[in-house]
């Protein structure tokens, strides 16, 4: 795996486990030599990944719109930052670039562009996998329901096949590693 796509909030959340977790992450995709891929924004936990990824030796490409980038605040100190004209085109080229895509604590911006991923996967428009690091049990009432949806027929795939969930970055990485070894 030679890149993760990172979906995570413009704001640091309520919780300090948050925190901790995104710049565990983001050590860990250094130290694997792995490319982060994100938003590009620097605040919130968007700003802890890109700088722990940074600080430990590893390359962060941000992917962001113009109207976005005229608005906030864009981390000056990124391997590249990618410009696009649309939302479309900003998940276009996310999905473009990565080899996986991983989901941490967010708003809606962030479980957007995890279902749009999960759903284009699920379509056959791409095969790369997916995950939720699943820090102090934040997406534990997300797959209840997606467990629901399952469990009511509404789902084609299993949840288990769907998305890859973990409690932390190495054991996360590891199993969406498994899903793409010719990759390796």
């Amino acid at each position: 795996m030679k890149s993760v796509c990172v979906f995570l909030g413009s704001s640091a959340g309520n919780h300090p486990a948050y925190a901790h977790a995104t710049a565990d992450l983001g050590r860990e995709l250094a130290r694997r030599r792995i490319t982060c891929i994100y938003g590009g924004s620097r605040t919130g936990l968007m700003k802890t990944l890109a700088d722990s990824v940074l600080q430990a030796g590893g390359e962060v490409v941000g992917v962001t719109v113009q109207l976005l980038k005229d608005k906030e605040e864009f981390h000056r100190g990124l391997t590249r930052l990618h410009v696009v004209p649309t939302m479309h085109e900003r998940k276009n080229l996310m999905i473009e670039l990565s080899d996986a895509f991983l989901a941490l604590p967010g708003g809606i911006g962030t479980l957007d562009e995890l279902f749009e991923v999960c759903t284009l996967r699920q379509l056959g428009f791409h095969s790369k996998p997916c995950g939720l690091l699943n820090v102090n049990g934040f997406f534990d009432p997300l797959l209840d329901m997606l467990g629901k949806t399952e469990r009511e027929g509404f789902m084609k795939r299993p949840l288990h096949d769907a998305l890859d969930v973990a409690e932390n970055p190495a054991e996360v990485l590891d199993m969406l590693q498994r899903r793409i070894p010719s990759l390796s």
